[in-house]
């Protein structure tokens, strides 16, 4: 049961895996070209995308209960309901795109946090504004994702990502550098690029679904839906919570980039280096916790409680077996990397700092990932989010700022002395989330040995 359980999760992963890492190098591009720009076209950047994410990804997270409501109806052999559910996810889709552009357009709330220099506050703005006008679609695309990786085709999916990824290459050079009759957009042609990037890619996914074979038993395009009240409240019902979770995972991760930003741009720059490291990594255990919440709904739609159990906790050991050498690699190898992104000395020998606390975090990161994946793929999602909320914002949160910014708990062992700037913001989040993978993971034994038993 085990290698066939090893070799599955393998089979779907590594297509997620490969789409995320596309999607996460449209950060490590333009993190890199906006630090060879300036420090204040890579805060700008890095203080941008703090806020967008903070909103995208919460409003995504709703978006994600599809998967395991599909991945459930897949294994119970449900096939024609799967394609009301996805088209009613699509106008969810277009519900949620309306706050999250306004909240980006109009951004007062999150840059009274950090307190940016003028210089800075104008490029941040010109940033959200571009990355407003790609939400619908980045929205919209996340249906056939969520849907074709249910139903276990998520190699399409990772095709469109690279795809993406491909096509913004060069929109950042153009945009950020200017030519051609367009001028010189420095930090905010990153994000004029995402959002014709993600324009092209939502046009080529549909165009791909509709003719392709594999997607007709769904019947997804065969008929036009109005709302449906019941089906879309019953996406809300696991998907809410889901967003809610995310909320507080990314807002505790970005409002870090919000108040270090106060720092100054030397001090934010390093910090949206070890930032998007953190990030970057995050993808492999994320991709394995995706994996086997799909493989879970599956198996239990299919009424096999015990594979589901096995399933996500063999999913928990890959993800830290695969975490421990990329451990070992950031902390050794900080200080190369480091000046790899950054040519300024003093901003990289700042991160250099800061990469050898994410070597630490990256394995708390991977436990939690995974472990509350599989959680959604039972359908359990609101006790998770209490155990972030309190966590993350309480203790990762909180405890940053005391740390970081603050004179509260006196001298500290070893001769330091708060504030500890941003590695008292870091040092924080790894105990928040080695409390929150730690809670998840046994919340998670109980529930699969209920559903066994």
């Amino acid at each position: 049961m085990l290698p066939s359980t090893t070799r599955a999760l393998v089979h779907l992963a590594w297509p997620v895996f490969v789409g995320q890492l596309a999607v996460m190098g449209y950060g490590l591009v333009d993190t890199l070209m906006a630090g060879h720009l300036s420090p204040a076209d890579l805060a700008a950047v890095g203080v941008g995308s703090s806020i967008f994410y903070s909103v995208f990804v919460a409003l995504m997270g709703v978006l994600i209960a599809l998967s395991p409501v599909v991945a459930r109806l897949h294994g119970a052999g449900e096939t024609a309901a799967i394609g009301e559910q996805v088209r009613q996810s699509a106008w969810l889709a277009l519900f949620l795109a309306l706050p999250c552009g306004l909240l980006l357009v109009f951004p007062e709330p999150f840059l009274a946090l950090s307190r940016l220099q003028p210089v800075v506050e104008t490029k941040v703005r010109a940033f959200l504004f571009w990355q407003a006008c790609g939400v619908p679609a980045l929205l919209l695309f996340r249906v056939p994702y969520g849907w074709s990786t249910a139903v276990s085709l998520p190699r399409p999916m990772m095709v469109f990502q690279v795809l993406g990824l491909l096509i913004k290459l060069p929109l950042n050079v153009w945009f950020m550098y200017g030519g051609l009759g367009v001028a010189a957009q420095g930090g905010a042609g990153c994000a004029m690029a995402s959002a014709v990037t993600a324009w092209v890619v939502l046009g080529l996914t549909l165009w791909w679904v509709r003719r392709e074979a594999a997607y007709r038993p769904y019947g997804v395009f065969e008929r036009w839906s109005w709302p449906d009240p019941k089906l879309i409240a019953r996406q809300l019902k696991l998907g809410l919570p889901i967003g809610a979770t995310f909320l507080v995972d990314v807002t505790a991760y970005t409002f870090m980039a919000l108040f270090i930003a106060r720092l100054g741009p030397d001090v934010s720059a390093a910090h949206q280096v070890a930032a998007n490291l953190g990030a970057l990594c995050f993808m492999l255990p994320a991709s394995l916790g995706h994996a086997a919440a799909v493989l879970v709904g599956q198996a239990l739609g299919a009424g096999e409680a015990r594979q589901a159990r096995v399933t996500g906790f063999v999913a928990i050991a890959m993800g830290l077996a695969a975490a421990l050498p990329v451990c070992g690699a950031l902390w050794f190898g900080r200080a190369w990397i480091a000046g790899f992104y950054v040519t300024d000395g003093k901003v990289a020998a700042i991160a250099a700092g800061l990469i050898s606390l994410v070597a630490c975090y990256h394995f708390f990161d991977a436990l939690q990932a995974v472990a509350v994946n599989v959680l959604r793929g039972y359908h359990r999602t609101v006790m998770p989010m209490l155990i972030y909320a309190t966590a993350l914002w309480g203790l990762g949160l909180g405890g940053g700022y005391v740390l970081g910014l603050t004179n509260l708990l006196g001298p500290l062992p070893a001769g330091l002395v708060p504030p500890l700037g941003a590695p008292g913001f870091w040092l924080a989040a790894i105990g928040s989330l080695g409390v929150a993978g730690g809670l998840v993971t046994v919340y998670l034994e109980r529930v699969s040995r209920c559903r066994v038993q």
